[in-house]
């Protein structure tokens, strides 16, 4: 079966309201509920902590299968400014689905990052772009076979996790979260009220208040 290309759906989002989300970091966002779209935590960054740029941007989704890298291969003319290529390889750790060449051709596009249920290759170049963020299950030398078969932006499941063609993708230290369009719309107060309290709590605790009154927890 070739690759099948699907329309990218529309969306009335505007770049104000994604923006809000760029300073909620991914363990306050997945801390609003359990369905939220927190990804499989062993999809890891590449770099250590603190060395990982941070992951924001919307997804271009491609559903492969390895060894073939079809639908990743045609995703280089789908993907744009902002966009983060997410991979679904089902956990594939035997064949890279993307390494520095095509990696490096949707970062010249102005993509911003990878997320691969599966593997990659040449962590080296990857894991030293400061613009770029990549994150994979797993990595391997071996390239893949074949690039016949695939679609691109369909629904695939990331980690345990559907994910959609334009969810929004943010990824730090802690790990990584998708979230839809009407997560972004309808929860961004809810996160940014979250943000508010914890600086309350950091706050409190520095002044030297107890941490069961900061807490609002009964007396032992």
């Amino acid at each position: 079966m070739p690759v099948t290309i699907h329309a990218a759906p529309r969306s009335d989002l505007s770049q104000a309201e994604i923006d809000r989300w760029r300073a909620v970091p991914v363990a306050v966002a997945v801390d609003l509920g359990r369905n939220l779209g927190q990804i499989d935590p062993a999809i890891r960054a590449l770099m250590p902590a603190g060395q990982q740029p941070r992951l924001f941007g919307r997804a271009v989704t491609v559903l492969c299968e390895p060894p073939d890298f079809g639908s990743v291969v045609r995703s280089l003319d789908v993907i744009g400014p902002g966009d983060v290529l997410v991979i679904a390889a089902g956990g594939h750790a035997e064949t890279a689905m993307i390494g520095d060449i095509l990696g490096g051709h949707i970062r010249r596009k102005g993509a911003v990052g990878i997320v691969c249920d599966g593997a990659v290759r040449d962590v080296g170049t990857l894991a030293g772009w400061r613009d770029f963020s990549v994150f994979a299950r797993s990595r391997t030398p071996r390239g893949p076979s074949s690039a016949e078969r695939g679609e691109i932006n369909r629904p695939v499941t990331i980690g345990g996790t559907l994910v959609s063609p334009g969810d929004l993708l943010i990824g730090d230290d802690d790990g990584l979260v998708a979230l839809a369009p009407a997560t972004i719309r309808g929860r961004i107060a809810d996160a940014e009220a979250k943000l508010m309290l914890e600086e309350k709590w950091q706050a409190a605790l520095e002044e030297g208040q107890p941490a069961s009154t900061v807490f609002g927890l009964t007396p032992p």
